[in-house]
């Protein structure tokens, strides 16, 4: 149970969840599965269709974009959560710079997820607006 909490733990975390509640954060943690990567691994590449994000359980990735260091990922980071509304291109590439255990969550088991709970889905785009919100004041203040 306690690994189940660190799930929850992380999820909410996540930008795009941060508005969801305790138990939708334990439907999206079913909806998920734990894979584990050695070292070297790459998790995504950049361009590729995405189509599942992922959150880092535990260990460190390096991300690359147009083969340049931009930053490392560990435990409570995400990658591609977008992945899961738009399907749009990988905007870096990911490898593991030791072994993870990451969550993954496909595209199809979100969907599900928000079918179940359409609740869920304003508070998203709640979220998702919010963001928005704060890139713009960013870019034009």
């Amino acid at each position: 149970m306690a690994r189940r909490d660190t799930y929850l733990e992380h999820l909410s975390s996540v930008p795009l969840f941060s508005s969801c509640t305790r138990k939708d954060l334990q439907r999206i943690a079913k909806a998920s599965d734990e894979i584990h990567l050695d070292a070297g691994k790459v998790l995504v590449e950049q361009g590729e269709t995405g189509r599942e994000c992922y959150v880092v359980i535990e260990g460190q990735a390096a991300v690359r974009r147009g083969g340049r260091k931009v930053a490392s990922l560990g435990p409570g980071d995400t990658v591609g959560e977008l992945a899961l509304l738009d399907h749009g291109p990988r905007t870096a590439t990911v490898v593991a710079d030791t072994p993870m255990d990451v969550l993954v969550l496909s595209s199809r088991e979100f969907a599900a997820v928000l079918d179940d709970v359409p609740a869920m889905a304003r508070r998203l785009m709640a979220a998702l607006a919010a963001r928005i919100r704060e890139l713009d004041k960013k870019a034009f203040d």
